[in-house]
């Protein structure tokens, strides 16, 4: 009853979270992903969803995105957008698109995000608008030439765009696999 109740609460959101994924799946080249060089990485992450708020806690799942062949180095470093999605057990819903920062230091994987995004707070935590931006930082461990084991940490916040702004800090487990 109460899933039934977020698809329909939040039939807009889930549909543009299907044609996001339906894009990107279907955009897919057929060639040999080569590490660091080109093709496609998801990462899979679940965790806990504010964490630091005893009352409004969650667990959270959520995908991301991210295609090696728009990558750009810069002056700051491997630079590339990302997109994504995250669901909370209250049945929030966070969709996003952004940069992130790439820091390859031989086994370990540094990559700092920022990413705007659509928040819809379901039966969870209000976040005082519905426009929130996300700063993350993951670290990943090389666990073979396409698959990283990681661990995030988040916040999510409005910038006071809205009448208040509790914000949600968040951390995740991740499993990151290129194609």
């Amino acid at each position: 009853m109460k899933l039934q109740k977020f698809f329909k609460n939040n039939l807009f959101l889930i549909s543009l979270l299907l044609l996001c994924g339906f894009t990107i799946f279907a955009n897919a080249d057929n060639h040999e992903a080569k590490y660091d060089e080109s093709g496609m990485e998801l990462n899979f992450y679940t965790g806990m969803f504010d964490f630091s708020d005893d009352g409004k806690r969650s667990n959270l799942f959520g995908i991301e995105h991210k295609d090696d062949d728009l990558f750009r180095n810069s002056f700051l470093g491997k630079i590339s957008p990302v997109t994504g999605g995250l669901i909370t057990g209250d049945n929030s819903l966070y969709l996003y698109t952004g940069v992130q920062a790439e820091y390859d230091m031989g086994l370990i994987k540094i990559v700092p995000s920022f990413t705007p995004g659509i928040y819809s707070e379901g039966d969870g935590k209000d976040l005082g608008n519905i426009i929130e931006f996300k700063s993350e930082v993951q670290f990943s461990l090389n666990l073979s030439e396409n698959s990283f084991l990681g661990m995030s940490y988040n916040h999510i916040s409005n910038a006071s765009l809205g009448d208040k702004n509790p914000g949600a800090n968040s951390y995740m487990f991740n499993f990151l696999q290129k194609f």
